[in-house]
Parts: C-alpha cells; structure tokens; sequence
C-alpha cells in the first residue's frame, strides 16, 4: 500500500491534543474586527475542541496524527 497524505490544509488549521481530541482556532478573527463588537471578540480568543461529529472527518485527512 503507498503511504497517505496528509491534508496541507488540516496541518495548519488543527493539532490533536495528547488524549487524542482536536484543537482548532475560532472562525471570523482575522480581519473587519472593527465591525464585531468587544464581546465577541473576547468570546472567541484562543482555541477551542472539535465536535466528535467532525473529529472523524479531520482524522481520514490526517490519517498519521500531527505533530
């Protein structure tokens, strides 16, 4: 069997935590910040675990972990 890539798109995006679930960051911070008021913003700093409902998807991309 050949070996399987890994998605370039979910190495930058997520990292698996060591008890084996799926950190990502928040949507919408990136730029129009001004627009949002100061409670979002607040509200989504930092990072945030994965649904088990998509951890299934984002490991058949990542079919090795991440490092």
């Amino acid at each position: 069997m050949p070996k399987l890539k890994t998605k370039s798109g979910v190495k930058k995006r997520f990292k698996f935590t060591a008890s084996g679930k799926v950190k990502h960051g928040v949507a919408g911070k990136r730029h129009r910040l001004i627009s949002h008021n100061a409670k979002y913003i607040r509200q989504n700093r930092g990072t945030s675990v994965l649904s088990d409902a998509d951890v299934s998807h984002v490991r058949l991309w990542a079919p090795y972990g991440l490092k």
